[in-house]
């Protein structure tokens, strides 16, 4: 039994070998891209929308709402990559009922690409909203003791972002195999119906988590206190 579709080969093209990866992601890819184009061709004032241009603003809208509620504003910048990070996961996810398609989320090499993403937007978006001093000061606070610390939880936000998503898709493809082979005249369609929410729920978390961290890079540092204004002023009184 193949435990992942990196384990596939399908074909070499100018020498490189391709897997059901990398295949199945430009597969992804191509669909969401050539979906979002054919519901967005007539997006003008004029033209009413049809029940695919009104499903699409529906999602657009709720993951719109979703960021807000977390980062207390309404930024075109994390829509467009926490909002595809949620589309590509979700759709990988629910293509499993696909027969056939093995999901590039079933990867390690997949999941850990999303979350390496995720640590170079990270401080990409600390860096454009505090500039470069400020953000790096993040690091050293409350104190440079806390740096190493600091590094250190930055990492393991990675780590654990590729090996959750991973684990989830993987441990669900490994109990579907032991439940199918336990009764597998009943058990397909309820594991399929599992695996897609199961699906949909990995690429929301994932997505929150993305946007969480986003969030705390672009916060604005928190002023001082009255109190500790108060202390200031007398000091420079003195």
């Amino acid at each position: 039994m193949q435990m992942t579709p990196d384990d596939s080969l399908l074909f070499t093209a100018f020498g490189l070998p391709i897997n059901a990866t990398i295949f199945n992601t430009w597969v992804i890819m191509a669909l969401l891209t050539g979906v979002s184009a054919l519901i967005t061709r007539n997006l003008r004032p004029d033209v009413p929308p049809n029940r695919w241009r009104t499903a699409l603003e529906v999602v657009v809208n709720g993951i719109v709402g979703q960021i807000a509620e977390i980062t207390g504003r309404r930024d075109p910048r994390v829509l467009y990559f926490s909002g595809t990070l949620f589309l590509f996961i979700v759709m990988a996810n629910l293509a499993t009922v696909i027969p056939g398609f093995a999901t590039p989320t079933a990867s390690l090499s997949t999941t850990a690409a999303l979350a390496l993403s995720v640590l170079i937007a990270v401080p990409l978006f600390g860096i454009g909203s505090r500039g470069l001093g400020g953000y790096l000061k993040t690091y050293i606070e409350p104190s440079v003791v806390m740096l190493p610390f600091n590094i250190i939880g930055e990492a393991s936000r990675g780590i654990s972002l590729a090996i959750r998503l991973y684990g989830n898709i993987m441990s669900g493809a490994i109990i579907a195999v032991i439940l199918l082979g336990v009764a597998p005249f009943f058990f397909p369609v309820l594991m399929d119906m599992l695996g897609l929410l199961t699906g949909v729920i990995q690429a929301y978390i994932f997505a929150i988590l993305a946007t969480v961290y986003i969030s705390s890079a672009t916060a604005p540092s928190p002023s001082p206190s009255p109190a500790a204004d108060m202390t200031e002023t007398t000091k420079e009184t003195k």
